[in-house]
């Protein structure tokens, strides 16, 4: 036989939710502005010259190297955030449900201060 949580337990696990839905959407937010800024690197970069001189930052260090060095390295980092971010938004919307479900089993409604 099961014994029913306490208040303060479901309490603590109402707020572990909250708080894990929103450092999921904090983290989203964060990739989905650097996918914009890669967007705006590899938009401004395409139409030059392949051997024309660019800098990239790597690990702190400004390093030279030529555009058709740099474009391909960009157009994975991009995808690769893309697959990040789409990934994340699964685990939120499963995060989601899963407490919404919580709310209905204990039956948690929400009061809007005024």
């Amino acid at each position: 036989m099961s014994k029913r949580p306490s208040e303060a337990e479901i309490t603590q696990q109402y707020n572990k939710y909250k708080n894990e839905l929103q450092q999921l959407a904090q983290k989203i937010g964060e990739l989905e502005s650097e996918v914009e800024e890669h967007k705006l690197v590899i938009d401004s970069i395409s139409p030059l010259e392949p051997e024309r001189k660019c800098f990239r930052m790597v690990g702190g260090v400004l390093v030279e190297r030529t555009v058709k060095e740099v474009l391909p390295a960009l157009e994975t980092n991009f995808n690769g955030i893309q697959t990040v971010i789409q990934s994340l938004l699964q685990s939120y919307k499963r995060k989601e449900q899963e407490f919404q479900e919580f709310q209905k089993k204990h039956n948690i409604q929400l009061v809007s201060k005024q």
